[in-house]
């Protein structure tokens, strides 16, 4: 399967992508819903603190993760602070774009294997100096968040 990215593979600023057995099969949007229902310890600070610094370079506030389940999503569809770019009973394509960077994350579900995949381009220095950090921080959240929904299959 070809997983969906930002850009090109060669043009991409970051990419992670991170996968675990579950132990049932279950769609993408599924997968998300266990995931955000009740984000990671840290994650609501994470995202204020995010939203503080970004402020001071005029970059809207994303408010973090809602905690709200969907039934079903359409493409077009607002997730939070993501834009639904794809969806399928086993990919879910969230995206969001700014003057600084382009994210697009892509879950998968196939044979009962998630696969959650973020790609970045960055535009400028600010982009550039914003995922320095995230882009350490967002392995382990992905880490984190993949067992989490294994833990609440099992």
């Amino acid at each position: 399967m070809q997983i969906p990215l930002v850009a090109d593979a060669k043009d991409l600023d970051y990419v992670n992508a991170q996968s675990l057995t579950l132990p049932r099969d279950i769609t993408a949007l599924q997968a998300w819903n266990i995931a955000m229902q009740s984000p990671i310890p840290g994650m609501a600070t994470a995202m204020w603190l995010r939203d503080r610094i970004s402020g001071w370079f005029n970059v809207a506030p994303i408010k973090g993760f809602s905690g709200a389940l969907r039934g079903a999503v359409q493409v077009g569809d607002k997730i939070d602070f993501f834009t639904v770019e794809a969806v399928g009973e086993g990919l879910l394509v969230l995206t969001a774009r700014d003057r600084h960077l382009d994210v697009m994350t892509t879950v998968t579900t196939y044979d009962r294997v998630l696969t959650i995949t973020s790609s970045v381009i960055t535009h400028n220095w600010f982009g550039r100096a914003y995922m320095l950090p995230v882009g350490v921080a967002h392995k382990g959240i992905v880490w984190w968040t993949l067992r989490k929904v294994a833990a609440h299959l099992a």
